[in-house]
This record gives C-alpha cells, sequence and structure tokens, in this order.
C-alpha cells in the first residue's frame, strides 16, 4: 500500500476517538462481506478475494471500513482477528497487529479524525483514509498521522489494501517498530561519533588539523573496537527484519550522542601540532609521535607539509639511519653477549661485502672505543665491524636481528585500533648483499615509521614492549620474547649517556631535560643524496619520535620537534 495524495477530497467523516458507532459501522460491514471467498492477495482469505474494482469505494464506504477496523484493533488482541479479517491479507495483519503490539510495548490505541482524503495517486482503485493514531507504548505517549487504502472488488465489498505501513507510514516491507531505548547508531546510514581526547575534551579537525583523517575514520565507523554508543534516551525505532536499528520513529527522551574515546592527551597533541611547524625545519615535510611507554597509548600525533604522503607520522616506512643502533645493540648484547663497555672499534671506514662505508664528517677516528661511545657519537663503522663479524650477522643469515626486532621490541603489523592504518616495520632476515651490514644502521632494506621509532624509545624506557594503540581498553598482544632487563638497564644507560655527556649526538637537544635519554639518525633515501633526520627520545614519562624528510640531520631538524615536545612534558 502507498499512501495516497489528499487530492479531491470527496466526502469526510471526521470523529473523535472510535466509539460503539465506530463498532456497530464494521458489524454492518462485516455482516456484507464475509461472504466473500476464494483466494488471497497477501496471507489468507479476505473479503475482497474477487478481483479488484478499477473504480474505488466511495468516500463514506472507505471511511466505515476503515472505523470498522481501527474500532477492533483499538479494541485489543482478543479483537485482532476480527480486525484483520476486513483486510484482503487477513494472515499477514494479524501477525503485523501482533508485532505492533509487542514491539512497541503497547498498553493502549486509540484513533480520531477518521477522514476520507480521496483517490489515491499510486492505486486509482482506492480511497486513501487518514487518520491520527495516539498510542501507549514503552517510554511514552506517541502521536502520529495515519494512513491506509481502502478498494473495492467486482462486487462492490470494500476492505483494506494491507501493508505494515498501515502500521506506521514510515515502514516498508521487512520493518517493524520497537519502543524502549534508543541510539545514534540507530539514526541510520550517515550519522557520526564524537571523537574525543583521553580527558574526554571533543577533538576537531580544526583545532588539530594533523588527526583530521584519524577524526574521519573513527567517527564514521571505522571504531567498531572501543567505541560507545550512546543509549539511555527513550523512543521509538524502525528496525529490519533482522532486528537492526533504521531509524529513529520518535525520540521521548533524547540519548547523549555516540563518542569514541581516544588515548590521545589533549595538551600534547596541541604541541605537536606547532612542533611539526617550527619555523627552523624551513616547511620541510615532518611528522611526530608521542607514546605513554607503560601503556603504548598513542598520546599524539601530528605532520605538516606531507603532500601526497599523507600521515607520515603512522603509515610512511623509511630506512630509520642510526635510531636503528638502539635494536642493533640490544642484539649485540642479548645474541653476542657483549656490554655498553665491549670494545667497538671506530675507525674512519669500514668494507662490507665489497661496500665501503664511511661515518659522517664530525665523528673522530677512535680505534679503542667502546660500544657505549660509538653508539653516543654513532659512529657507523664500530656497529658494522661489530654486527658483521659474526655477532648477529652469520654470512647472510640475518635472522637475529630480525628475530630482537620483531620478537623482543615487538616490530611488525599492528592493530592500533579503530581501523586506522598503520605500515609495517622491515627488518628482513636475509638482506640482499651489502644490504646486510646496511640494514645494522638503518640502511639497506629495514623500513620504520615514526610510530614504530617511538615504540622502540618507549621499549627501552619501560624495559617491556606495549603495542601502541589509539583506542584505550584494545586489546593487543605482547612481545613474544620478554626483553631481558640488564639489556633494557643498558640500553637506557646509553641513550641517557647520548643526551648528557657531551659527546652524544643527541646532546644537543636534550641535555637540559631531566630524565631525557635518546638517539639520532641520519639516514640516506634510495640512490639519491636525499637524507632525512631522525630522532627518538624518552623522559620520565613519554617517547617520542619524529622524522623531517629532506633533513640533514637528526638532532638539526627532528631533534628541535622531539625537544619541544619533552619540555612541554615538565
Amino acid at each position: 500500500m502507498n499512501r495516497g495524495a489528499k487530492a479531491g477530497v470527496i466526502g469526510t467523516c471526521c470523529l473523535g476517538l472510535l466509539g460503539l458507532g465506530g463498532l456497530g459501522a464494521y458489524n454492518i460491514i462485516h455482516g456484507l462481506t464475509s461472504t466473500s471467498g476464494g483466494g488471497s492477495r497477501g496471507g489468507g482469505a479476505g473479503p475482497a478475494a474477487q478481483a479488484q474494482a478499477t473504480a474505488p469505494p466511495a468516500a463514506a464506504q472507505a471511511v466505515k471500513v476503515a472505523q470498522a477496523f481501527l474500532g477492533n484493533w483499538q479494541a485489543g488482541p482478543a479483537d485482532y482477528a476480527v480486525a484483520s479479517s476486513s483486510t484482503n491479507a487477513p494472515t499477514t495483519a494479524q501477525s503485523d497487529l501482533t508485532g505492533y503490539r509487542s514491539g512497541l510495548k503497547l498498553s493502549s490505541v486509540s484513533f480520531s479524525r477518521i477522514t476520507a482524503a480521496g483517490p489515491s495517486t499510486s492505486d486509482p482503485g482506492a480511497t486513501v483514509v487518514d487518520f491520527t493514531v495516539t498510542a501507549k507504548v514503552a517510554g511514552g505517549t506517541w502521536t502520529y498521522p495515519g494512513s491506509l487504502n481502502v478498494i473495492q472488488n467486482n462486487g462492490g465489498l470494500a476492505s483494506i489494501d494491507w501493508s505494515n505501513s498501515v502500521l506506521y507510514s514510515g515502514l516498508t516491507a521487512g520493518e517493524t517498530l520497537a519502543a524502549g531505548p534508543v541510539t545514534v547508531t540507530g539514526s541510520g546510514a550517515g550519522s557520526t561519533a564524537t571523537v574525543l581526547a583521553a580527558d574526554g575534551s571533543p577533538l576537531t579537525a580544526a583545532k588539530y588539523p594533523s588527526l583530521a583523517g584519524i577524526i574521519s575514520v573513527l567517527g564514521t565507523g571505522g571504531s567498531a573496537s572501543g567505541s560507545s554508543g550512546a543509549s539511555g534516551g527513550s523512543g521509538v525505532e524502525v528496525l529490519s527484519v533482522d532486528g537492526s536499528p533504521q531509524s529513529i520513529a520518535k525520540t521521548f527522551t533524547a540519548p547523549p550522542g555516540m563518542t569514541v574515546k581516544t588515548t590521545i592527551d589533549a595538551r600534547l597533541q596541541a604541541v605537536a601540532e606547532q612542533a611539526v611547524l617550527n619555523p627552523v625545519l624551513h616547511g620541510l615535510p615532518t611528522s611526530v609521535v608521542v607514546l605513554d611507554p607503560a601503556t603504548g597509548h598513542i598520546l599524539a600525533v601530528a605532520n605538516a607539509n606531507t603532500g601526497s604522503n599523507g600521515d607520515m607520522a603512522l603509515n610512511y616506512a623509511s630506512p630509520p639511519g642510526s635510531t636503528m643502533k638502539i635494536i642493533t645493540s640490544a642484539a649485540l648484547f642479548d645474541m653476542a653477549g657483549l656490554t655498553p663497555q665491549s670494545p667497538a672499534s671506530c675507525p674512519l671506514s669500514q668494507v662490507a661485502n665489497e661496500q665501503t662505508f664511511t661515518n659522517e664528517s664530525d665523528v673522530p677516528q677512535n680505534l679503542k672505543a667502546t660500544v657505549e661511545w660509538s653508539f653516543a657519537e654513532s659512529c657507523n663503522t664500530a656497529f658494522i665491524t661489530d654486527g658483521y663479524n659474526d655477532l648477529v650477522h652469520h654470512g647472510t643469515d640475518a635472522t637475529d636481528l630480525s628475530t630482537e626486532a620483531t620478537q623482543v621490541f615487538g616490530l611488525g603489523s599492528w592493530n592500533i585500533g579503530g581501523s586506522i592504518p598503520t605500515s609495517s616495520a622491515e627488518v628482513p632476515t636475509d638482506p640482499i648483499g651489502s644490504n646486510n651490514a646496511a640494514d645494522l644502521i638503518g640502511q639497506g632494506q629495514v623500513t620504520m615509521s615514526p610510530l614504530d621509532m617511538a615504540s622502540v624509545a618507549a621499549t627501552v624506557k619501560e624495559g617491556a614492549f606495549h603495542q601502541p594503540v589509539i583506542l584505550p581498553g584494545l586489546s593487543t598482544p605482547g612481545a613474544a620474547t620478554p626483553m631481558n632487563q640488564q639489556t633494557a638497564r643498558e640500553l637506557r644507560d646509553m641513550m641517557y649517556f647520548d643526551a648528557t655527556s657531551g659527546i652524544g649526538t643527541a646532546s644537543p637537544r636534550l641535555s637540559g631535560i631531566p630524565g631525557a635519554g635518546g638517539k639520532t639518525g641520519t639516514a640516506q633515501v634510495g640512490n639519491s643524496n636525499s637524507t632525512n633526520g631522525w630522532f627518538t627520545a624518552f623522559d620520565d614519562r613519554i617517547a617520542v619520535a619524529s622524522m623531517v624528510q629532506g633533513g640533514s640531520s637528526g638532532a638539526g631538524t627532528a631533534g628541535y620537534v622531539v625537544e619541544q615536545l619533552l619540555q612541554a612534558d615538565h
């Protein structure tokens, strides 16, 4: 049944709430129509089983049939069968009436202003009758307009052309009604959630432009895990045949809006947004990630001038340069038994697989260097010598280094929550040719994102890996192999030394920050002379990693971003 337009009212019968007059009219009509037999148009034999006439019933006759039906509907479940017998689909109508009552938790229903509205525009053989429904349902009293079509057969007997839209004009086939708590997710396609920081304040793209993509994904359905769909308000919802909400037909008490609470620290996010725009960076593409080492919570994510690379902080996998020496050192300690005071000679150059590796021009030669000194000075040749001479690499087998990265530091494919995409760190087990040595110093085939390197610093600070997440409460796996606590202490001490010794490459940015430890990196990109600047660090509460695309050094570019965030933490 399709509701017809109120075009050309033929005749009207305007009544108050149905009373005995309506029921009496039903008795006359039913007495006339109950003798007809034959098939049905939709579930059981009805009074119009004969072919439908092309002419619509007269307005007065249509109103009488509607009165009869509505009167028995109003009388309650005991009369639903009688009410349904005045339709052309009695079985279906009775089932729909019963479902309407149970779905709405109906205590009473009444009808007023029953008026003929002329022929239906969608079915010229039907006369439209409009009415007003007043239903007392779970949560309140619901008053809404209703409409039905009355048709007649060739014998002149009239009946209601049944459709569940008689119950409520907003219903379509396969839908029903339910009263009770309503949710924003029941408001239909296109509903959005408010994305919140950890303190409950709203996160908006206008205030935090770096989070625009994340807010969009979390706010429009990518937040299945960790979202809090609001309920508790009351009203009437339209449900599909499988019970899923389709729309809200009536709200008695509005629920709060659906919200998605994140781990983002609003204060640190604001600092990060400014830090990636630091004038010293001259507009170079810059990204930064801040983590809570104790939980893995992502506290801030910021990007600037990244163009087509988009969210570099989470998705840009690139050689991390000397920040990789944190993992290489861990492998040397765990797999080869070295300590920070073990010899690590730092020559000016080192040949590996027919490739000559050198250091930055400001790294002095020191043939009596230790691992700690070479770490702080970021001596490439020392780490290639110690790593390449069968300590963590065995010929072309780099399993030890890869195992340290994936099993202890937890690097790999992560689900940070809410369908937010992230790139996966790569530390190959079988690097090709000179990559075998280059991987040890964060070149070759090793790739990381700022999120990965922030996690590396966080794992050192905490002495345990906690997978980064952006939705609190998200269940995540730990590292396959717990970090050796002696190794953790030694790595922390080396990162403290790098930050405070005065000779360390991280010292210019971190020497004045209490509890800070760090590591710099400068990575060549591809076969060009282009470099990226890296810097990762921690203090007593947070871990931070930044990358500046085109940065000539870690301390001279990304270090300023990290320094600004660590200073803001104090």
